[in-house]
């Protein structure tokens, strides 16, 4: 009892003495402080979130929800440079800040390694280092752009039956590919990556080759058109003060052509050395003389259409070539493809603001559009105002959700405001990026060869994989420079079918 009288004693002396202490009255520089604290983070999330909705565009009724895939493909790639780069490697080393993050988790370590390392098992950590690495990493890209491509054609076929779906649940979608993503770490690379993707995305990314060609077509067209339209304004204003503009389109054309030639030049100078790489060159200088030729005999398409596709057929021709896998053919044989990666994400980069701002991708993407050797004017439905055959001078990435309303304003039903703004060939734009994520584990792996796995006489250690990705190559360029080809001769073969 009186142990208990005296704990009761010291806590109200405690309580007295905290009591008779003098009030704090708070800090004015500290609540100042966390009051422009508080302000600042709200002013940086508004302006980030302003930012990517003024970027990547709304997802409310009339919208399209392209820039959203676009963003999420951009975000897959980054993830796939990462994981070749940083992440792949500093698994199969088990060392590096990667390796610690994921090992730290209990059970996880041992999972991981064995998902990454056991497909490249065959390569000496000791004295192959290089090779491990790089089939790790190769292994990294595929899981990425694995995952995009089986996305796109879920929202392919999903957006052909509701085609308002491709501007819904954008943050759910987001979350469904990143945790789809972090499963994937936990799953063995073969035969599901390193096997099955791979030869899908060979033949993706071929197809992707030939769909990329009529994008470029499409690009060219309109900046042509654009600037010749340009010209004719000034003409308007004030007659002879258009010609800068026609200067600026054959400027365009002639350098355009010098890199061509200048190239091609290079090819035979480093490439020369076997009968099949001549013959490539040989053949891609004729197809790109013989398809100008074409161009400049009648009145169908552009000289500088013409100038993009030559130096797009060059860059295959190019990556053909590299991909012999005799060395003496080769001289590039066991380096880093630098050059190819950075032209083939510069394209992607092409590919994805067409796809994603392009007012005209849908419409470019019907049979007759593909074939018509001109720029293509979306109807009136598409362009949200206009009429037929009207030309804008912001084509062809002014978005038709911001062109101003023309026209009589009338009462729609809900079903049509939900459906409004979203074409019915939206689904084709899914496919299309599911072909650029193909593209792009292809361009990043070499299509899918280890560039320093050579053997004794210095050539590729798996030479079957070469000579097949030249042929894939060799198949998709002269698929391109037919098709292109093909708009310009249809005209002339079928003078009563209107290809515009």
């Amino acid at each position: 009892a009186s142990q208990r009288r005296s704990l009761l004693l010291c806590q109200i002396n405690r309580t007295t003495s905290l009591a008779s202490q003098p009030h704090r009255p708070p800090n004015n520089e500290q609540a100042m402080g966390q009051a422009v604290s508080l302000g600042l983070v709200y002013c940086c999330f508004t302006a980030a979130g302003s930012l990517c909705q003024s970027c990547f565009g709304t997802t409310a009724p009339g919208t399209t929800g392209r820039k959203r895939a676009v963003l999420l493909l951009s975000m897959a790639i980054m993830v796939a440079l990462w994981f070749q780069y940083q992440v792949g490697p500093s698994i199969v080393r088990r060392s590096g800040w990667a390796w610690h993050m994921y090992s730290m988790i209990p059970g996880t370590g041992k999972l991981i390694y064995n998902a990454w390392h056991d497909p490249c098992q065959q390569y000496d950590p000791e004295t192959e280092l290089k090779l491990l690495e790089q089939c790790a990493g190769n292994a990294g890209v595929f899981r990425p752009m694995f995952l995009s491509t089986i996305f796109f054609l879920l929202f392919a076929g999903a957006t052909k039956v509701v085609p308002s779906l491709n501007r819904e649940a954008w943050p759910a979608k987001y979350c469904i590919y990143f945790f789809a993503l972090l499963i994937s770490m936990f799953i063995p690379s073969a035969p599901l990556f390193s096997g099955f993707f791979l030869w899908v995305a060979r033949f993706g990314a071929a197809a992707f080759v030939i769909m990329q060609q009529v994008i470029l077509i499409d690009v060219a067209y309109n900046w042509n058109d654009d600037w010749v339209e340009r010209a004719n304004e000034a003409d308007r204003i004030s007659f002879g003060e258009g010609s800068g503009w026609l200067q600026a389109v054959i400027g365009t054309c002639v350098a355009f052509y010098s890199v061509t030639i200048i190239a091609i030049g290079f090819l035979y100078k480093w490439f020369d050395d076997c009968p099949e790489n001549t013959w490539v060159i040989t053949l891609t200088l004729l197809g790109i003389i013989a398809m100008t030729a074409i161009q400049l005999s009648g009145t169908e398409g552009s000289l500088l259409t013409s100038s993009v596709i030559s130096l797009y057929a060059t860059y295959l021709c190019f990556s053909i070539v590299s991909k012999n896998p005799n060395a003496t053919c080769n001289p590039r044989l066991g380096h880093d493809d630098v050059w190819g990666i950075t032209i083939g994400l510069f394209l992607t980069t092409i590919s994805l603001i067409w796809t994603g701002w392009s007012w005209s991708a849908e419409e470019r993407l019907n049979v007759d559009a593909v074939q018509s050797a001109k720029a293509v004017v979306p109807s009136p439905e598409a362009s949200n105002g206009g009429g037929e055959g009207a030309l804008n001078l912001d084509v062809p990435f002014l978005n038709p959700e911001d062109q101003p309303t023309t026209g009589v304003v009338t009462q729609n039903s809900g079903a049509d405001d939900m459906t409004a703004g979203v074409g019915p060939h939206v689904w084709k734009l899914n496919i299309v990026m599911a072909l650029i994520s193909c593209y792009v584990a292809m361009i990043l792996t070499g299509w899918g060869t280890l560039e320093a796995a050579l053997d004794d006489n210095m050539n590729a250690a798996n030479p079957t994989a070469g000579r097949i990705n030249m042929a894939i190559l060799g198949i998709s360029q002269w698929l391109a420079i037919g098709l292109y080809t093909w708009t310009l001769v249809a005209p002339r073969v079928f003078p009563d079918r209107d290809f515009s």
